[in-house]
């Protein structure tokens, strides 16, 4: 199963951000808008991406809601009839709630960029150093450790958990 390490965090000053990231990569970015289901699992998490084209890819993926870098197992599979898989997927599991976003992706080096507007929640940074067969943990957070660095996050702007969890409490 494909490994990444992860890292979210809060952002106050979003245009400033994606400022240092287009100079950072020397690249304008590309803008992807993202309606994400998610479903009811026993373990980990399951997610069924919708992209506004009207393809999506489901994606399974395990992680430690913790704050800094973690490391995050994922497996994805590709649909072309992404609402069809949704009602199928909701009638089998139920589903726990839905994410919806529009993301500004830049690339450097291994590294996903994610600058991230999610609807009802706010602006958000996620770095995905994803990981070379030969690479361990330990090196992907020293990768992500320094992109922080070159963006200006400060470590207190460090967040854990995922976007569906924090919309979930909010409606509570």
């Amino acid at each position: 199963m494909p490994q990444n390490v992860e890292v979210k965090a809060k952002v106050g000053d979003l245009e400033a951000l994606i400022l240092k990231a287009k100079n950072l990569c020397k690249c304008e970015g590309t803008i992807i808008v993202q309606d994400d289901t998610f479903f009811k699992t026993e373990t980990g998490r399951l997610k069924l991406r919708i992209f506004k084209e009207g393809d999506g890819e489901l994606i399974f993926y395990d992680r430690p809601d913790v704050e800094g870098p973690k490391v995050s197992n994922f497996s994805k599979s590709n649909t072309s009839d992404p609402e069809s898989l949704k009602e199928v997927l909701s009638l089998a599991l139920g589903s726990v709630g839905r994410v919806q976003k529009t993301r500004t992706l830049f690339m450097y080096g291994q590294t996903r960029i994610h600058i991230d507007k999610v609807i009802n929640l706010g602006n958000f940074m996620e770095l995905e150093v994803m990981l070379k067969d030969d690479q361990t943990p330990e090196e992907g957070t020293m990768i992500a450790e320094e992109i922080l660095l070159l963006l200006g996050i400060p470590k207190i702007d460090l967040i854990s958990g995922a976007y569906m969890d924090w919309l979930n409490k909010q409606d509570k």
